[in-house]
């Protein structure tokens, strides 16, 4: 098998703190993970960032695109991770298709979905519950605003990504204040307005062949809100929660509810007292993954390149408790117990 990984922020050189922390974290891991490969290949502008691992470092000098053009007929697979805003994540994915090789992960037209979160909502809303979502022009923002008076919403980009543009709002001013920040990192015609929903946040992390998906774990989200805007800050791998049955539940019903999503997918959910509500689907591996692939009894990297070629591990236990802490441009792991 000859094997292509990137990590986007790593590959472009993008020195964004809010992206490169856990792009940098996840490279490592999946350069230790996908090593036992008779043949991989890790593109980075950053070699420190993957030293020591046995798979083959690419630096390029360019665009990623204009590389993978050129470049990816020489591989059998490709496993890319990459942000879903300005539909970054589908282009390259597309990119990789048209080219004859295998993407391990999910097929372009179920990241095209989960990258617009309206259209992940239009699909969703009739098989699980999800949060009250309303798609706004920015022609509409004065009428618009002027409904919003003392109840909680959630203002956000429909292709947004790690709670970027992310606030929470409850008057006509912070409305108007949230959109221009949503503006800044949006391209689309449309943003979107949550109802605000009180509940723990989390996510849970599942390995799917397109078909069949299974839950691994619960995860739980450390959200901070500072002058409405929202922010992550790490969180706890597993999650302990009444509700975990039913967030497992409903995280399998709606990978499984659109086609072509594969390997390792994230669902972010709210959990309130009695009721589990899908927030977004990441057609991607997230940031949970760190964690997991020290916890879990099989090899998770090499899971997922299985994931895509239909199988799915049968039995599994997690072995720890590990918590992560993102700090600025830098992500720690602790191990709990």
């Amino acid at each position: 098998m000859n094997l292509l990984i990137f990590e986007y922020t790593s590959a472009m050189g993008i020195k964004d703190p809010a992206l490169t922390a856990e792009g940098k974290a996840m490279l490592r891991g999946l350069a230790c993970d996908l090593e036992c490969l008779p043949a991989s290949y890790l593109i980075s502008k950053n070699i420190d960032v993957i030293e020591g691992s046995r798979c083959k470092p690419i630096v390029i000098g360019g665009a990623i695109d204009e590389w993978i053009s050129n470049n990816i007929s020489q591989f059998d697979f490709c496993l890319p991770i990459a942000p879903e805003e300005d539909f970054i994540l589908c282009g390259l994915t597309r990119l990789i298709e048209k080219n004859g090789v295998r993407v391990v992960g999910s097929d372009s037209d179920a990241v095209r979905i989960c990258s617009d979160k309206y259209l992940t909502y239009n699909i969703l809303e009739d098989v699980v519950p999800v949060i009250p979502t309303h798609r706004v022009a920015w022609e509409d923002i004065g009428l618009y605003g002027q409904g919003i008076s003392g109840t909680k919403k959630v203002v956000k980009p429909a292709d947004g990504v790690s709670c970027s543009a992310v606030q929470i709002v409850d008057s006509e001013d912070s409305f108007k204040n949230a959109t221009r920040k949503v503006r800044e990192v949006s391209s689309l015609p449309y943003f979107l307005v949550q109802d605000y929903i009180e509940g723990a946040s989390a996510s849970v992390s599942l390995l799917s062949n397109g078909k069949k998906a299974i839950p691994i774990s619960l995860n739980q989200q450390n959200i901070s809100t500072e002058n409405g805007v929202i922010k992550y800050n790490g969180g706890k791998v597993p999650m302990t929660h009444p509700l975990e049955d039913e967030a497992k539940k409903i995280a399998k019903q709606a990978v499984e509810s659109i086609r072509g999503l594969k390997g390792y997918v994230g669902v972010d959910m709210i959990l309130g007292d009695d009721k589990v509500h899908l927030v977004e689907i990441n057609s991607r591996i997230t940031t949970p993954y760190v964690a997991l692939r020290n916890m879990l009894s099989f090899n998770l990297g090499e899971a997922i390149v299985q994931a895509v070629q239909g199988q799915l591990p049968r039995e599994f236990s997690l072995e720890r408790e590990i918590e992560i802490q993102k700090t600025g441009n830098r992500l720690h792991l602790k191990v709990i117990s």
